[in-house]
């Protein structure tokens, strides 16, 4: 049988899982199932199963606690967070970070805020990098 190579990143249903886990920290199936929408309406032996496979990857750990087990997440959100972007990057737009926030901020969506928080915090790298 051959074996399965692991993945780099989360599929859509580990994102949904991981970040309720992100929010609480820890936690069992059933906690991770109360916090998804009810409208999500997913078994608990398929929560049990997605939670199964991320640790599988290496995304969460997990103790037994009881007759329960507690997941925990392995790799801190803004981790995940930059590794993501890094790939998004070099995939979409050619490893150059500075096209990735170019289409960004021409996106005509984004509100007049969001842009000044985004050149306050590039204000505030530059200033970083001069000092």
């Amino acid at each position: 049988m051959r074996q399965k190579k692991k993945s780099e990143f989360l599929t859509e249903v580990e994102l949904e899982f991981m970040t309720e886990l992100w929010a609480m920290g820890s936690g069992s199936v059933r906690d991770v199932l109360a916090r998804l929408a009810p409208e999500r309406n997913l078994a608990y032996t398929s929560a049990a199963t997605i939670l199964r496979i991320m640790e599988q990857k290496e995304f969460v750990t997990s103790e037994k606690l009881g007759k329960t087990f507690v997941y925990k997440p392995a790799l801190a959100k803004h981790k995940y967070q930059s590794k993501t972007l890094r790939d998004l990057s070099d995939k979409l737009f050619d490893g150059t970070p500075a096209s990735l926030v170019a289409r960004l901020v021409d996106d005509q969506g984004i509100s007049e805020e969001s842009l000044a928080e985004i050149r306050a915090l590039l204000d505030r790298r530059l200033t970083e990098n001069d000092n």
